[in-house]
């Protein structure tokens, strides 16, 4: 028999069959990461050999072959035959060896922590647990601060037994492993003190989209447990990787607040459990529990990790709240969006729906339609329907047999790296977790439809909704001289479009992140007396609660929101426009109407450019140039250039060059470009002056076919007349290319014509367009339609 007890720093990750995947990980890292970083607690593992020793000592081996048998024959069901066997293995003895080994162990390990008796943390590690292609994750237990000698012994016992709880042993049979191959080790580490301050799980990439220049944390107070069970809805953050070694940059481009109802903690000695739950307190529920400079610590380690193993890894971390210390307490291969086709997008789209019954995180991008099962235990899965809509409140290991026969799975509790986001993530069934109320608002047979093809924001319709799929093939893409671009406009979506080999985003709506991110009117939080709304006001204060300046809120909000787009395709330039609602869409949001007069046409009235300079809305406007400038500069991205909308003259351009320049936004500085759009007529006309203030053009079909002819591009009684193939329209897109080349100014298009009429793309690269800008839906097909055009 091999050595009974190994210590960390004496294992590899070659040591999988010694003592299993999760302890050989950590022995890896102690070795060979410590020097870059990389913080894991102390301790030592028993070996695969101890087990089968154990098994051999108590006459275990033919009960479990004979169990096993019974089972498979449909003799015997699965709860009573995994029942039979955990007893059978809890029930029995130590052979001394073995005992003795793992009592010097401990120890030594509480000689080496300065304690009498040190709390650990006792954790199974599968011999084919944490393999690249399969996670076996959290099929086995753990058990957390463990006292003493006898304590440790009995929890190394159940550990051993929980090889064959009933989510083990349909997961082995799952995956095609027989139950007597796989042995167990059991990991012993010393406690990190979370329990007074926080853990979680990290991954590094977007487990969402598979985008691989992020890290995502998620953090929840107390013991890691709940987090990793979905008891709570953590904090989640996510870190721009290729930013964290640049000094001075603050590279976190999402923080959003959990609501962390329960936190685990020591219970008191003498306790018949050695943790428990407790109830947060507001404050608790209320704060991040991470600081910025302890999310971008932790992202650090991620990096080195993942850059070690040479894969993406999903890792489990705890902060210590007596050292403040941070450690990685776990680490295996990411199973899931690492084995994803890379060659094929599968797009989702939502065409008619009924009303919103439950909304939570989305997991995966998929729809699927179903009536409801709500099971509140895993007792009663006999009575689920195959093809159902699962609804609960939680998920653990135990609940995997009703999970894949499941169409969808919707629960109350849990975040993005909860067991239900995880197991569904690797079974391919969409996912809403952390509804909050799923279970009091759905019922028993009633026919939903589940949207997880919305962004973060998961949706539970109530009947039928009406969707379409669309498989994009992106293995063989044409190479094109024009540049073929995304309109990008929402932070939540944006990450899924990271494959397509775009050339930038020639299109980024700031409207459309105030407006579903920020959500208030920013003269609302520079001004709030002037809101008389109390409804607003009330909903203002809760959105801007934490923040000591409201307008910090504003720019925060905006900058991370449009970070999540600058991301996609950095190092590509995005073209991000500046806000360009009308008055009657200022006006809807949170204190608008405070700010915003009633127009008889709003289309043709204070928008745009006019606004940026004037009294009414500059300190609006200096507020969306900080947004721009934290996203540059302190968030690093540096290929954002920005555009003014419907800038009526060249002396109008200069009023509002001179307003940014004044909020810190100089043309030419630190490499910003402006831009500016072609949507007038004025523009074109006066095209080189304009070209004498700008370093570029981006042509907006819809507002120059509408100011060309003279058609309400919104009046159904003249659709018949807005027409973008108009020789007019076509004489002033031909015209403004050729005259900003002239001028040594680039030119693109960013209207919707291209997806539509492949002839047109054909005009455009014909007139020496140099860039098109399209959705992420239409992108292939307007590649397509381009390179077919450059080969006349």
């Amino acid at each position: 028999m091999d050595v009974p007890v190994v210590w960390f720093e004496d294992l590899t990750r070659e040591d999988v069959p010694r003592v299993g995947g999760k302890n050989a990980s950590l022995g890896e890292m102690v070795r060979n990461l410590a020097p870059k970083g990389v913080s894991v607690p102390d301790g030592f593992a028993t070996t695969a050999d101890a087990y089968r020793a154990y098994l051999e000592a108590n006459g275990l081996n033919p009960l479990i072959d004979e169990t096993m048998e019974a089972l498979e024959e449909g003799r015997m069901p699965l709860q009573q035959a995994g029942r039979r066997i955990r007893e059978a293995i809890r029930a029995g003895h130590w052979p001394e060896e073995i005992r003795a080994a793992i009592v010097e162990a401990y120890r030594e390990l509480s000689r080496r922590a300065g304690k009498e008796e040190a709390s650990v943390a006792v954790r199974s590690s599968a011999t084919a647990e944490d393999l690249p292609d399969a996670s076996f994750a959290g099929q086995q237990e753990t058990f957390l601060n463990i006292v003493g000698e006898r304590a440790l012994l009995d929890g190394c016992r159940r550990c051993y037994a929980s090889l064959f709880t009933d989510r083990a042993i349909t997961y082995r049979k799952l995956k095609g492993f027989d139950h007597r191959a796989v042995a167990l080790s059991v990991g012993v580490q010393q406690m990190v003190r979370s329990d007074l301050a926080g853990s979680g799980v990290m991954f590094s990439l977007d487990t969402e989209s598979g985008f691989d220049k992020v890290v995502l944390i998620t953090a929840a107070w107390g013991l890691g447990e709940n987090v990793v069970q979905g008891a709570v809805t953590p904090d989640e953050y996510q870190v721009f990787k290729p930013f964290l070694g640049r000094p001075g940059l603050v590279p976190i481009i999402e923080k959003a607040l959990g609501t962390k109802e329960i936190k685990m903690i020591y219970a008191e000695p003498g306790a018949e459990r050695p943790t428990r739950n407790v109830p947060t307190s507001k404050a608790e529920r209320e704060a991040f529990v991470l600081s910025d400079a302890e999310i971008l610590e932790l992202a650090r380690q991620a990096v080195v990790i993942e850059e070690h193993y040479g894969m993406p890894m999903d890792m489990e971390w705890a902060k210590d709240g007596e050292t403040g210390r941070i450690y990685i307490v776990q680490a295996r291969p990411e199973t899931v969006q690492s084995h994803a086709d890379k060659g094929a997008i599968r797009q989702y789209t939502v065409h008619s729906r009924g009303k919103v019954l439950a909304q939570g995180l989305a997991v995966g991008s998929g729809v699927a339609v179903g009536p409801v099962c709500l099971i509140e235990s895993p007792a009663e899965m006999d009575r689920f329907v195959d093809g159902a809509i699962l609804v609960t409140r939680i998920t653990d290991p135990d609940w995997v047999p009703i999970m894949k026969r499941a169409a969808a799975i919707v629960t109350d509790q849990g975040g993005r790296t909860s067991h239900a986001a995880i197991v569904s993530r690797e079974l391919g069934v969409p996912a809403i977790v952390g509804t909050g109320n799923a279970t009091h608002v759905l019922h028993d047979e009633q026919i939903v439809t589940v949207s997880c093809a919305e962004g973060d924001t998961g949706f539970v319709y109530e009947g039928r909704a009406e969707f379409s799929v669309e498989e994009l093939d992106i293995s063989d893409i044409p190479q094109t001289r024009t540049k073929v671009m995304l309109n990008l406009a929402n932070p939540a979506t944006a990450a899924r479009s990271w494959r397509l080999p775009a050339d930038g985003v020639g299109l980024a709506r700031m409207e459309f992140v105030i407006s579903n991110w920020v959500k208030v009117h920013p003269m609302a939080l520079i001004h709030p007396e002037k809101v008389t709304d109390a409804a607003a006001r009330e909903e203002i204060a809760r959105l801007t609660k934490g923040y000591d300046d409201p307008t910090d809120y504003f720019v925060e909000t905006l900058a991370r929101g449009l970070s999540r787009i600058a991301a996609v395709v950095w190092p590509e330039p995005v073209i991000l426009r500046m806000s360009d609602f009308k008055t009657n869409e200022y006006a809807e949001l949170l204190g608008g109407r405070a700010f915003e007069p009633e127009e008889e046409n709003p289309m043709l009235g204070f928008r745009g450019a006019s606004r940026y300079y004037s009294e009414a809305y500059a300190p609006g406007f200096a507020l969306e140039c900080r947004a721009v400038k934290k996203l540059r500069e302190e968030i690093g991205f540096d290929n954002v250039r920005v555009m003014i909308p419907f800038c009526r003259t060249p002396e109008e351009a200069d009023r509002v060059l001179a307003v940014m320049a004044d909020a810190g936004l100089k043309r030419g500085e630190n490499g910003l470009e402006a831009y500016v759009m072609c949507e007038i007529p004025s523009n074109v006309i006066r095209a080189e002056d304009f070209a004498e203030r700008f370093d570029g053009f981006s042509i907006g079909s819809n507002d120059l076919t509408q100011l060309t002819l003279g058609v309400d591009r919104d009046s159904g009684a003249l659709a018949a007349l807005f027409d973008e193939r108009d020789p007019a329209v076509q004489w002033m897109i031909a015209t403004v290319i050729e005259k900003a080349h002239a001028a040594g100014r680039k030119v693109g298009f960013c209207g919707q014509a291209p997806s539509n009429d492949p002839d047109y793309a054909r005009l455009l690269v014909g007139y020496g367009i140099d860039s098109i800008s399209v959705t992420p839906d239409a992108f292939l097909k307007v590649k397509v339609n381009v390179a077919e055009a450059e080969k006349g």
